[in-house]
């Protein structure tokens, strides 16, 4: 008997005939012998919505009230989805963050796993039950609800997989898998069948909204296997695992876009040494993630010091940067929103040369400017103007050639003549 973790996301329970066709899926895995848990986002735009209100009533809402907001969303889902299973004459139980034994350390809205002591998911197992968790969300040492962030539920999937040694981590959503780009921006984009942790890691947090990358990270760490799959049509996925077949020889695996960056910069700071350790110290301690980061020359002893946050977090940002530029003695700071990052990632760049030169002249023969750059092992990222994201994605995928290939034309033969073999 097979033990499944199935993730299903927001737009795949979005509404009761969502959750019937979910509840029908997962029935049918339970019917051919396997033991299944659940975990669910909360239902279509929720989240949003919830964000949305408790703005409206408080601009800047206390982060404790806001988990306890956010988690109801997930509660709700797991609550009908289980509803929707006894339905069908499934035995199955709801169970939230808490009760399915999810432990996180004390931050709100950002919380990290530290440990599932998952003995009561494993007694309703045991007992011919679907287990349905809500995800996104655990309890702290105060024993209040906190929230993991944007995909959480991605993370309390992976991570249950692992604690429960599951055979498989199955992500649904309303994708067929992991693309070579995004395929509503680049239609020619093409569904790859598996995919390094690395490159998905690297994917996952350059932009590809496919899955969140602390799960990645949770299953590498773990050797959980991650399928990537459609929850509106039963068919193969993506499987993201510690190594593919030919990994070294395709140069670029994936190009991914995140519009959802804000550049921050410092002006005038001293160019001394401990200045930089103190800014970006300060920003750790307030945890703010930062990316990219570019320090301009120096001229006169100042210099400008330019970074990367999630748009999401400028606000928080701001109110760092405020007090920080007159301690560090900086002429002050600015923040630009109108940027995305475009970054190409693939395991074969490890071994392959001239793909910054490519990837450079390819935006600069389609007239885009590059901001600021960042580069790893495996991948290659530029900070860019937001209207040019959607022009650099297509044009690199093309470039690079990364799209489905064209069905060759069928060539009448000529007359008198025999049509001729094609060339190998």
């Amino acid at each position: 008997m097979a033990l499944f973790v199935q993730k299903y996301g927001g737009s795949s329970v979005a509404d009761a005939e969502c959750m019937r066709r979910v509840a029908r899926r997962i029935y049918d895995t339970q019917k051919a012998g396997n033991q299944v848990v659940v975990v669910v986002s909360a239902m279509g735009d929720t989240t949003d919505e919830l964000i949305s209100l408790a703005k409206q009533v408080n601009p800047e809402p206390n982060e404790r009230e806001m988990d306890s907001l956010l988690s109801t969303g997930e509660m709700a889902s797991s609550a009908v989805l289980t509803m929707a299973l006894h339905a069908l004459g499934a035995k199955a139980i709801s169970m939230t963050g808490h009760q399915a034994g999810i432990y996180v350390d004390g931050t709100h809205l950002k919380a990290k796993i530290k440990t599932i002591r998952p003995k009561r998911i494993q007694r309703h197992l045991a007992q011919g039950n679907v287990v349905v968790v809500a995800g996104f969300q655990g309890m702290n040492a105060s024993e209040d609800v906190a929230t993991l962030g944007r995909g959480g539920s991605d993370t309390t999937a992976v991570a249950l997989a692992a604690a429960l040694k599951a055979d498989r981590c199955q992500i649904l959503k309303d994708v067929d898998g992991v693309f070579t780009a995004n395929p509503r921006v680049e239609p020619s984009a093409v569904k790859l069948d598996e995919i390094t942790y690395d490159e998905m890691l690297e994917l996952a947090g350059a932009g590809a909204e496919v899955l969140q990358s602390r799960a990645v990270e949770f299953a590498k760490n773990y050797g959980v296997v991650l399928e990537v799959l459609s929850s509106f049509e039963v068919k193969p996925g993506t499987v993201v695992r510690e190594e593919v077949d030919e990994m070294e020889h395709i140069i670029i695996r994936g190009i991914a876009a995140d519009k959802n960056q804000a550049k921050a910069t410092l002006l005038s700071v001293p160019d001394t040494p401990g200045v930089a350790a103190r800014i970006f110290k300060t920003l750790a301690a307030a945890l703010i993630n930062v990316d990219m980061i570019v320090q301009n020359v120096s001229a006169e002893g100042r210099t400008d010091l330019s970074f990367t946050v999630a748009e999401d977090d400028v606000g928080k940002t701001r109110r760092v940067l405020e007090p920080l530029a007159e301690k560090v003695k900086a002429a002050g700071f600015r923040f630009d929103s109108d940027i995305a990052k475009i970054s190409l990632v693939g395991v074969g760049m490890k071994s392959h040369s001239g793909v910054a030169y490519q990837m450079f002249d390819v935006l600069a023969a389609n007239k885009v400017n590059i901001d600021m750059i960042s580069t790893s092992e495996i991948k290659i990222s530029v900070a860019i103007r937001m209207a040019d994201a959607d022009k650099a994605v297509r044009s690199l995928h093309q470039a690079f050639k990364l799209g489905r290939k064209a069905a060759p034309k069928s060539k009448a033969p000529a007359k008198k003549k025999k049509a001729s073999s094609p060339k190998k």
